[in-house]
């Protein structure tokens, strides 16, 4: 599995890296690239993944400039449809309690089915949407196509939530699981 994503300023990494631990920890070989710094390598690293999780904070109500960037550079790989049939997930911070992060996640599932790949949602029912629930609740934010996070603008990664990096962490160990099924059924056929 790999995980491409891009963090302006660390609140990301923090999501890229608790996905990463999460996948890791169901059995994953998982790869962390930086879109804004990819190599030829790493490329070549993407086409041989089963899974490509994507991620970037929300910046303007979408993905970053530098993963915008990285997603028209994927355009070569959309040529010699070298993605289809892999898996896809997504990931994204904002620091506003509504803001647009589902539009990034959108915009990581079009990109995504423009590929031919095949989209894994955060498994999850909504947490903190009751008079019992919490904000500590696993998808605390109520996404459904993604795992979202929010970080106050004025902290540092640090400050990333701890239940927005479990929510995290259970989509990495989700893609897992789905690519175990995936390669199995692959395999079988």
């Amino acid at each position: 599995m790999s995980i491409a994503y891009h963090s302006g300023y660390g609140h990301t990494a923090v999501i890229a890296e608790a996905v990463r631990a999460g996948a890791a920890e169901a059995g994953a070989e998982v790869h962390l690239i930086k879109v804004d710094e990819i190599t030829d390598e790493q490329w070549e690293t993407l086409d041989r993944s089963d899974a490509i999780v994507f991620g970037s904070p929300t910046y303007m109500g979408t993905a970053s400039g530098a993963f915008h960037v990285f997603a028209e550079e994927s355009s070569k790989r959309w040529f010699q449809l070298a993605w289809k049939d892999k898996l896809a997930a997504g990931f994204t911070n904002s620091a506003s309690k509504s803001g647009d992060e589902l539009h990034t996640l959108q915009f990581f599932q079009i990109l995504a089915g423009q590929h031919g790949m095949h989209w894994v949602n955060l498994g999850l029912h909504p947490g903190w949407n009751s008079s019992t629930g919490s904000e500590n609740d696993l998808n605390r934010l109520g996404f459904f196509a993604g795992a979202a996070a929010r970080t106050n603008s004025d902290e540092g990664p640090e400050a990333v939530h701890k239940a927005d990096v479990a929510t995290a962490g259970h989509l990495g160990r989700r893609v897992t699981e789905t690519a175990k099924v995936f390669v199995r059924g692959r395999v079988a056929a």
